[in-house]
């Protein structure tokens, strides 16, 4: 299992845009992904799913856990990372 941890860079958080940006590239890419607050990694979503990003409440400067298995979870995570880190129109 790959797993990385990133620092929520849109100032809106993961909210609105910024989540609708990120669950799409999440959807499109080969493996399924999960996302968790990096404080409570047990509480985990798809996160493929507006609703479960939204459900997680992160905020700007929050660190989120990104987690996936199979073939091209690393490049997946890195991409998705990336994402994350990354200042999105609100």
């Amino acid at each position: 299992m790959s797993e990385r941890t990133a620092t929520i860079g849109s100032k809106a958080g993961l909210h609105a845009r910024p989540a609708a940006v990120f669950a799409e590239a999440a959807a499109a890419q080969s493996v399924d992904v999960t996302i968790a607050k990096a404080a409570s990694p047990e509480e985990s979503f798809d996160a493929a799913s507006i609703l479960g990003l939204m459900g997680i409440g992160a905020e700007y400067g929050d660190k989120v856990v990104l987690t996936a298995d199979g073939e091209g979870a690393d490049a997946a995570l890195d991409e998705l990372v990336t994402i994350l880190e990354t200042e999105q129109d609100a």
